[in-house]
């Protein structure tokens, strides 16, 4: 993997690391390159079935972007964070689930990068901020569109017209954090829900995800009569039949991903 990011995984688990602190883990265009490829074998793997995405160091999560949009080695446009938020480029969905373990600043595309997991678990010390109307600059406005679907109206646009931040406490009391926990316990906590993810079927599990975002700026009608082929597919494959054998014979599953 490129200098600034790194990646490994085990036991079903990516992780997947912001790895720039002295330079509060913001993303330039190398680090964008190396997200794009971690995210596009989190994808293509079937052995991983949850990812988890953190960083370096005790001040930073992620500061932002130090230029919006990079590009991959062939020299296609990228959305920032490797194509994951869709500001800058084509938007990357990852099909995995993903878990954010976020830590000091998370402000500005960093906020939004955080934004783009399904769990969130946030260090006592992470604060999340949108500064742009602050400092003023403003460009793509990704990062509020989706702190004014994530959080309550009126708190999103207090934070979009103030650039204000908020503190780890009040993003857990507004619904955007699942859990906070000391810094020290941060990562520990974030690969207890990557465990408790990974203990499910991985192709249920996916298949959920695919479901529930595909559909979710939709009429509730709409997403009932909706055919979702990741939950078709499912019902032929090794993991169902496990599934009803293991329930059958009253054992823990042995999920194969197939």
């Amino acid at each position: 993997m490129s200098s600034g990011v790194l990646f490994e995984f085990d036991n079903h688990i990516a992780r997947v690391t912001l790895d720039r602190p002295k330079a509060l883990n913001s993303i330039d265009p190398e680090m964008d390159a190396a997200l794009f490829e971690a995210w596009a074998e989190i994808n293509s793997n079937p052995d991983i079935w949850v990812a988890v995405l953190g960083a370096t160091g005790e001040k930073a999560f992620c500061a932002g972007a130090n230029v919006s949009g990079g590009t991959e080695g062939d020299g296609r446009r990228m959305a920032l964070g490797g194509g994951l938020t869709g500001v800058g480029g084509p938007m990357l969905t990852l099909r995995k689930p993903l878990i954010a373990a976020v830590q000091g600043y998370a402000i500005g595309g960093g906020f939004e990068l955080a934004m783009c997991a399904d769990i969130i678990v946030a260090a006592d010390n992470a604060q999340f901020g949108i500064p742009e109307t602050k400092v003023g600059i403003i460009g793509e406005a990704g990062i509020m569109h989706r702190a004014i679907r994530q959080l309550p109206h009126h708190i999103a646009m207090a934070l979009i017209l103030t650039g204000e931040r908020i503190d780890a406490q009040q993003a857990e009391r507004y619904g955007l954090v699942n859990e906070v926990v000391p810094y020290e316990k941060l990562l520990e906590t974030a690969l207890s829900w990557a465990d408790r993810i990974a203990s499910a079927s991985p192709l249920a599990v996916q298949a959920a995800k695919d479901a529930v975002l595909s559909r979710a700026g939709w009429p509730l009608d709409v997403a009932l009569a909706t055919r979702y082929e990741p939950i078709e597919a499912y019902a032929y494959s090794a993991d169902r039949i496990e599934g009803r054998a293991a329930f059958a014979d009253k054992r823990a599953a042995r999920w194969s991903g197939r």
